[in-house]
């Protein structure tokens, strides 16, 4: 058998066996609020007050050295929250007792990003006028609140989806010595260029040049942001699963509408145009020989936004001293992008890994 084949043959065996484990009851969240305070962005702007809304689950444990070294940061994607990682298919298959992230075991911190969910963002009131954040700002906050908001001077894991992921990455240089282990799900450590930003520069246009945005000052939700929001439906779509929900142009086209018609109701245009700006400073490339900690990054070969026929991370991931590269195969339990999300599918290689994190160095 080839080293690819065996690979292959490995992956689905642990996808098999973890997607056949229940989602089982995990302790409650508990939800607080950090401040940053005096916070300067790396534009030059400052604010008084960034609010960090977060939810953690389990318990911060001392070691034999009195260090808590058991808090796991997991990092959502570009328009999510902490809080949507609270389901049976995510929170139910990882934190629940015997789970690989037993929260009778591990801190479990789950923060909303700046500019995302209850924590500061443009739509509280700032608007346009909101500090330009890059995804620096976003992990050096992350980094406050977990050392001067929760008191912890190291972490057992850094784990993200989608943006949480490149900013795992981000974490692995900028912090190199505070995390045991990083995991990216569904990203690259490159700049965003070619088709990942062609599709990105098509959604921010399709608000910033709609006169109804009206430079942010908009009174009712510019025509452009249904526009923006099937640019991010099609980066996050799954072939395979749509061509069998939606078989029929009647079909596709109620799925469309009912699509735009939540999502609208539930965006804001100017936060929106934050969240796909604040990618432009990233590039962890120049960085890779930085990053000390043991990494495992896992990608889907369904995932639109990064698609296997890239060949960068088979390259780049050599960079990383103790970094370790998974392309999951399309099954009928992949679903592109979102893939990230579902720990049935990966929960197997994340079990090794944590392992091999436990391990002495």
């Amino acid at each position: 058998m080839s080293h690819m084949s065996h690979m292959l043959a490995l992956v689905l065996t642990l996808a098999a066996a973890t997607a056949s484990a229940q989602p089982a009851a995990y302790p409650a969240a508990v939800e607080g609020d950090f401040v940053a305070r005096d916070f300067m962005f790396s534009s030059g702007e400052r604010m008084a007050q960034v609010k960090i809304h977060y939810r953690t689950i389990g318990t911060p444990r001392k070691d034999a050295d009195g260090v808590v070294r058991n808090g796991v940061l997991i990092l959502h994607g570009t328009g999510g929250s902490g809080g949507g990682f609270l389901n049976n298919g995510y929170a139910g298959r990882l934190f629940g007792k015997g789970q690989p992230l037993d929260a009778g075991r591990y801190f479990i911190i789950l923060p909303d990003n700046v500019g995302h969910g209850q924590s500061s963002k443009p739509s509280d009131g700032l608007r346009m006028k909101f500090p330009k954040y890059r995804y620096a700002d976003m992990v050096k906050l992350q980094h406050e609140l977990v050392t001067r908001g929760l008191g912890l001077t190291s972490l057992k894991l850094v784990m993200g989806t989608s943006m949480g992921a490149m900013h795992a990455w981000n974490w692995g240089y900028m912090y190199p010595q505070f995390a045991a282990g990083l995991v990216p799900l569904a990203s690259n450590p490159v700049e965003i260029g070619g088709r990942n930003r062609v599709w990105r520069k098509f959604l921010i246009d399709a608000i910033e040049q709609d006169p109804t945005w009206m430079n942010g000052e908009y009174t009712e939700q510019p025509r452009g942001l249904a526009s923006a929001i099937g640019f991010l439906m099609m980066a996050t779509s799954v072939p395979l699963q749509w061509q069998k929900q939606f078989p029929t142009t009647a079909a596709s086209d109620k799925y469309v509408a009912d699509q735009v018609a939540s999502r609208t109701r539930s965006t804001d245009a100017n936060d929106m145009l934050y969240h796909f700006h604040a990618i432009e400073d990233y590039n962890p490339a120049p960085h890779l020989a930085k990053i000390t900690a043991p990494l495992l990054a896992i990608n889907s070969a369904d995932d639109f936004v990064n698609p296997p026929e890239l060949p960068m991370m088979q390259e780049l991931i050599k960079r990383v001293k103790r970094g370790r590269f998974v392309l999951l195969p399309i099954t009928d339990e992949t679903r592109g992008h979102g893939t990230h999300s579902i720990p049935a599918i990966w929960g197997g290689e994340l079990i090794t890994f944590l392992k091999e994190i436990e391990q002495p160095r």
